[in-house]
């Protein structure tokens, strides 16, 4: 089941799961657009509100997987997740959020008593920065620090994206740091990036990795950063006085309006120019390193294909149940076997049109 077919990214994994095969139930809480999309794909639908427990446990009982595309995810995953615990339905969501990576471990013993697999962030958040992590404390097992950071050129937002980044601006920026995931304001962390094509400054943000990163890797401190310029440093550092007004419901409804008017995402066109580099760094106690560069495909349609192997590989057997993050549940390697994504510790390498494989 593809819950929230109808939107952006639930549509481009329904058409990934319709390349590889698959007959997926579309599902959402919107009658007529979800209805008028399996019609028009021959596809079965079911049609419910995930705040309607009752029919949102009888609608998921039967079904193998279901792959939770709508979001914000910190207000639908919990819904579904109880969904598919009280259904037997294995979970998967392409969430980036802190916050709903963490409250789905906490409810791992439920999922592993329900003999399901709960598996947050199969997405571009965080199936590529993940495998990323994972490879790097394969290379330095000792680590104490993890640096993760990315770079996506030529890459548009899609409503729901640009509606989670806004919920999440009044929380500033976060780390780990000593196993315990702290605040600080945000622009607060800064630092130079050497991605392969050229060095850029970043600035630390909220990512995923905050969470998954750590209970991957065991790794204690975590940081992921993004590119930036001077004035965006300087507008972000601005912003932390204005977060208790971003903060207020009637702000976040008037902008959360806007964005459903303005945002659209980003076409074929622009998705198929887009990519996306990463680096990665583990340090140890004794100031050694160990460094990793991956490049990928814009992240929507990596989404969309990682969610369907996802979901493939969950209903294949094999992964133990309880919470797994995607290195955990699929390997270091799950992101490397995609296609379009490279992975070397050559900087260099990583500009080279061809498969590569780690030296």
């Amino acid at each position: 089941m593809i819950y929230g077919a109808n939107g952006y990214t639930g549509k481009l994994v329904t058409e990934a799961a319709l390349a590889r095969g698959h007959a997926p139930i579309l599902a959402g809480r919107h009658p007529q657009r979800v209805a008028n999309m399996a019609r028009r794909l021959k596809l079965p639908a079911r049609i419910f509100d995930l705040r309607d427990a009752e029919l949102a446990k009888r609608y998921v009982e039967g079904v193998g997987a279901v792959i939770h595309c709508a979001g914000p995810f910190s207000r639908t995953a919990a819904p579904m997740l109880t969904a598919c615990v009280a259904g037997k339905a294995h979970y998967l969501d392409i969430t980036g959020e802190i916050d709903v990576f963490e409250m789905v471990h906490a409810r791992s013993a439920e999922a592993e008593r329900a003999g399901i697999c709960a598996v947050p962030g199969v997405g571009f958040d965080v199936v590529p920065s993940d495998c990323l992590a994972a490879l790097l404390k394969a290379k330095l097992p000792d680590a104490t620090h993890l640096t993760l950071a990315f770079d996506p050129r030529g890459a548009a937002l899609s409503v729901g994206t640009a509606k989670t980044a806004l919920e999440q601006l009044p929380g500033g920026n976060r780390v780990r740091a000593g196993g315990v995931i702290v605040s600080e304001p945000p622009g607060t962390r800064t630092r130079e990036l050497p991605f392969a094509t050229a060095p850029a400054k970043g600035m630390s943000i909220p990512w995923g990795d905050v969470s998954t990163a750590f209970h991957s890797t065991g790794i204690p401190n975590v940081a992921v950063y993004a590119p930036t310029t001077a004035l965006q440093l300087r507008l972000v550092r601005l912003m932390a006085y204005a977060r208790w007004l971003l903060a207020l419901a009637p702000v976040q409804k008037l902008l959360g309006a806007q964005i459903e008017r303005r945002v659209k995402g980003p076409g074929p066109a622009a998705r198929g120019r887009a990519t996306v580099q990463l680096w990665g760094e583990a340090r140890n106690a004794k100031g050694e390193t160990a460094q990793l560069w991956m490049r990928t495909p814009e992240g929507y349609g990596l989404t969309a294909d990682a969610a369907v192997r996802a979901a493939e590989r969950l209903m294949a057997g094999g992964v133990p149940p309880g919470f797994h993050t995607p290195s955990r549940a699929f390997g270091a390697g799950f992101a490397g076997e995609l296609p379009g994504v490279l992975v070397a510790d050559d900087p260099a390498a990583i500009t080279r049109d061809k498969p590569l494989s780690l030296g």
